[in-house]
């Protein structure tokens, strides 16, 4: 059974700092910067939600990935149960869904981009957002404490929510209502311009 355990960071707007930190201690770009475009399914009476679970479509590129995701364990760490296959034909596989009864609760996309270091088994992953930048570290629990230690975190930075809370959270600050979390037109020409993985 294979199990994600992860934590998230929160990061300022400008990312050349955080870059260069991941230079410094030898992380190099394992996957290049792409565009994410996910999708979360639910029955209208919320099941999967109401037992802490989730399935999602992610569209990258021209990949698309089936996920399920088990409730997660209570702790310093979010540890969930996953479950990843890549379909040919996201589109396809939406509609199956839509006709046994989970449709689409919430959209959110983002760009990110992967790090990896040389004989890990971790990796850490920059998400910029439409709320924000974060940076994902996943790994062991003695793998993520020491890979934040050394890009100047402290384990009272961790964040362990989801995107979907975190974007709720975002919205109630603000107050604006919530909708998807999603970039708009003016957001992608400007993300679009800063591709490079500097």
């Amino acid at each position: 059974m294979k199990f994600e355990i992860e934590i998230k960071l929160r990061l300022p707007g400008n990312l050349g700092k955080i870059r260069r930190a991941l230079r410094d201690q030898g992380f190099r770009v394992s996957k290049s910067r792409l565009h994410e475009y996910n999708v979360l399914l639910d029955t209208s009476s919320r099941v999967l939600r109401s037992h802490g679970k989730l399935i999602r479509l992610r569209r990258v590129g021209t990949h698309t990935l089936l996920t399920y995701k088990g409730p997660a364990e209570q702790g310093r760490y979010k540890k969930r149960h996953e479950i990843e296959v890549v379909l040919p034909d996201a589109f396809g596989v939406e509609q199956i869904l839509n006709e046994i009864g989970y449709h689409p609760i919430f959209r959110y996309e983002k760009f990110r981009t992967e790090y990896a270091k040389a004989r890990s088994t971790g990796k850490v992953l920059l998400d910029e957002t439409p709320i924000g930048n974060y940076l994902e570290i996943e790994g062991s629990p003695g793998w993520i404490d020491k890979t934040a230690r050394l890009l100047g975190f402290s384990t009272g930075d961790y964040i362990t929510r989801s995107y979907g809370y975190l974007y709720l959270a975002y919205c109630r600050e603000r107050r604006i209502s919530p909708s998807d979390m999603l970039f708009t037109a003016k957001d992608m020409r400007q993300l679009r311009k800063n591709k490079t993985n500097a």
